[in-house]
């Protein structure tokens, strides 16, 4: 199989997709773009998952009908509003469709619609309406543009490219993300969006993106809550110009890497852009009995509001570690667990057979304090792993917090 080649272009590198991103007016900061079009010059395949959450934004509820057909051809998504626990939130995401439609001259039956930003806060359409003419006008390869109208509390962009070959076809995958707080799938709690000129049949394409879900955005949490919004949308047009991936098989596993390398970039960059963080965290689990104890062991330490304060506070408190694990009912023999911290300052062992060892304080305060931090838990009771993302956990955490209606 072929390496994956990091290229430029997030969402439109692809071919046949164009993005823009204008400020319309929902948010007062007429500095901050809030309005962000994604658009497949053709009709594509389309998968998607959403969050679990049983309260869910009126955007959410229309995309899931437009999506029956496994086709969309355009995405629109504002933030600055989540449009959601509104009582015309449904109407008003269905105008938004409408309203792109015509625009695009496309069937709105064909677009993804979405929104972020404060829950139980009225949208109104004048903006988006006002809006979606310049929006089109400006279409362009303008990933940037498109990432940076999605941000809500995000501090940076987020968005990465592959190219790879399938069928001697070469073939370009890529996204563009907004997640930074309320941030705890089960699915994915954030909006992704992610296009590729790969041909693939909307059943793959969905069998793709579920099964990678699993082990990236589920995988993630920065604050634990788990959003009312979000999803994860693919669109695949086929303009590479490869044999439709139609089964499994060598061509399926290239795009499932393909999409995987995009997904787990993403997962870093949300993870890394917690709100108010200032280190990310990663947890690597080995030596699991099965994968799903190795991915409740990850997980339950990337979340732990305990050891994310000492992680911010670069103090190496193993026993942190070994709580969290302890209280996520995975079926672990703690006696075996070994710990240790990793960063581009070094790695030190503190716990050996789930018993503190004799280390020196001053490296690991070196190595805690740079801006990646490795957690790696060895379970010594089989060949499973698995890899969890999160964050450390700061003051600024609760400011931003404190007045973000506000």
């Amino acid at each position: 199989m072929e390496e994956m080649k990091l290229i430029e272009g997030g969402v439109c590198a692809a071919k046949g997709f164009l993005a823009s991103g204008v400020h319309c007016g929902i948010r007062k900061n007429k500095d901050k773009k809030d309005l962000a079009l994604i658009f497949s010059q053709k009709p594509a395949a389309a998968a998607a998952v959403y969050t679990v959450n049983a309260v869910k934004g009126a955007p959410i509820l229309v995309t899931k009908q437009h999506l029956q057909d496994g086709m969309a051809q355009a995405i629109i998504c504002n933030s600055g509003n989540a449009n959601t626990c509104n009582a015309n939130g449904v109407e008003i995401a269905q105008q938004m469709s409408q309203l792109t439609a015509e625009a695009l001259q496309i069937s709105e039956k064909d677009i993804v619609i979405a929104s972020t930003g404060v829950i139980g806060k009225p949208l109104e359409i004048e903006p988006i309406a006002q809006g979606i003419p310049s929006l089109v006008k400006n279409l362009g390869e303008d990933s940037h543009s498109a990432a940076d109208a999605i941000m809500t509390t995000d501090t940076k962009r987020k968005e990465v490219a592959v190219e790879f070959t399938i069928g001697g076809k070469v073939c370009r995958l890529g996204g563009i993300a907004k997640g930074s707080g309320m941030i705890h799938p089960d699915m994915a709690t954030m909006l992704v969006f992610i296009t590729t000129d790969c041909a693939i049949s909307p059943a793959m394409l969905q069998q793709a993106l579920s099964g990678d879900v699993k082990e990236t955005f589920n995988m993630l949490s920065v604050d634990g809550d788990t959003s009312t919004n979000d999803m994860v949308t693919v669109l695949a047009n086929g303009m590479a110009g490869n044999e439709e991936i139609c089964e499994k098989g060598e061509d399926f596993q290239t795009f499932m890497k393909a999409l995987n390398t995009v997904t787990v970039h993403l997962c870093r960059s949300i993870a890394a852009d917690g709100e108010g963080a200032t280190k990310l965290l990663e947890c690597k689990v080995t030596g699991a009995a099965d994968c799903n104890i190795a991915k409740t062991v990850a997980k339950s330490v990337v979340c732990s509001s305990l050891l994310k304060a000492a992680m911010f506070g670069a103090d190496a408190n193993w026993g942190r570690v070994l709580c969290a694990i302890g209280y996520s009912k995975a079926p672990v023999d703690v006696q075996k667990i070994n710990v240790a911290f990793q960063s581009k300052a070094g790695k030190i062992d503190v716990c050996k057979n789930g018993a503190g060892i004799d280390f020196s304080e001053e490296l690991a305060k070196e190595i805690l304090s740079q801006e990646e931090i490795e957690i790696l838990v060895e379970l010594q009771s089989g060949v499973c792993s698995a890899t969890a993302w999160g964050c450390d956990l700061t003051y600024e955490y609760v400011k931003i917090n404190g007045d973000y209606r506000t």
